[in-house]
């Protein structure tokens, strides 16, 4: 389905996110447990995307599996990094013929692999631009390509000035995005005042919230890893901290991403997404604590 239908029918989006995995194991592992949360009834689901060769074919298999083989929507993940022109194009050819319909519009990071990587011989450098050329493309179905681009509550890394950073996403927005995901926060009141912050720049798509729960202190220290400048509150590094064991700090973890889905929803948030690390027994355990089955109660809710 279309994403401007999606946000057309449920008045609160919830989605799931994924990482294809590097091995035909791993992969059928992960289609087992995307299958399974089908029950949760999500709006949408999305996977990520590496700019190196195997990371890159393996997305694709994987959205066009979930797009053939479940009654789930996938929105792949589409970098600007390490690809021309002729190949940007020939992906989304490839997108288009096998039905995928929406894609998420990322600057992206060179491979660890490519630290070197000159990013001249890129087509595009910012999200703006990979937008900007998206419009210009025939999606699935006879009709434009749905797309998401991404947001920062706590401040995008790599741009210091938060007034530039607003200037920066509403480029993005103007250039034809449908809707911003925002990165995983731990604090609501961030994402309140991204909003906010939003509506004051004149962004009025649908934003939809980012969740990761923590689910182990290693865990821990990967999301800080891996969502440059993450904010952990004092309150949530404490708790976490009494733990004797990382199924101690998964309650702990999943008791905080609840309590802030109920806030979220209690302030009309437009979307939840949860970041999943390709696991479904935190996303399960917050649907349960919230007293549904599924994001069909919560959209009713």
């Amino acid at each position: 389905m279309h994403i401007q239908d999606i946000f057309a029918q449920h008045r609160t989006t919830f989605s799931f996110e994924f990482f294809p995995p590097k091995t035909d194991e791993a992969s059928e592992e992960l289609f087992r447990t995307i299958a399974a949360l089908q029950s949760l009834q999500p709006s949408f689901v999305s996977v990520t995307y590496g700019a190196g060769g195997s990371t890159r074919d393996r997305t694709h298999d994987l959205v066009v599996r979930i797009e053939r083989d479940t009654n789930l929507t996938a929105v792949s993940h589409l970098t600007c990094v390490c690809h021309s022109l002729p190949e940007m194009t020939a992906i989304l050819d490839r997108y288009a013929t096998s039905g995928i319909e929406n894609v998420l519009a990322l600057s992206g990071d060179p491979p660890k692999n490519l630290a070197n990587y000159d990013r001249a011989k890129d087509a595009f450098h910012y999200a703006e631009e990979l937008v900007k050329f998206l419009r210009t493309r025939p999606g699935a179905n006879g009709r434009g390509f749905g797309i998401g681009v991404a947001g920062f509550p706590e401040g995008h890394p790599g741009c210091p000035n938060r007034l530039q950073e607003m200037d920066n996403l509403k480029r993005k927005v103007d250039a034809g995005a449908d809707y911003i995901c925002t990165q995983l926060f731990f604090e609501n009141r961030d994402f309140y005042d991204f909003r906010e912050r939003c509506d004051l720049a004149g962004i009025k798509v649908p934003i939809i919230a980012g969740i990761m729960p923590i689910t182990s202190k290693s865990g821990m220290v990967r999301m800080a890893e891996l969502a440059a400048g993450a904010h952990f509150p004092a309150k949530l590094i404490r708790a976490v901290g009494r733990c004797a064991d990382d199924d101690a700090v998964a309650r702990v973890g999943i008791s905080w991403a609840t309590e802030q889905c109920a806030d979220l929803l209690h302030n009309n948030v437009r979307g939840i997404h949860f970041y999943t690390l390709n696991k479904s027994d935190a996303t399960r355990q917050i649907y349960q604590n919230l007293g549904v089955e599924s994001s069909a109660a919560l959209r009713a809710g």
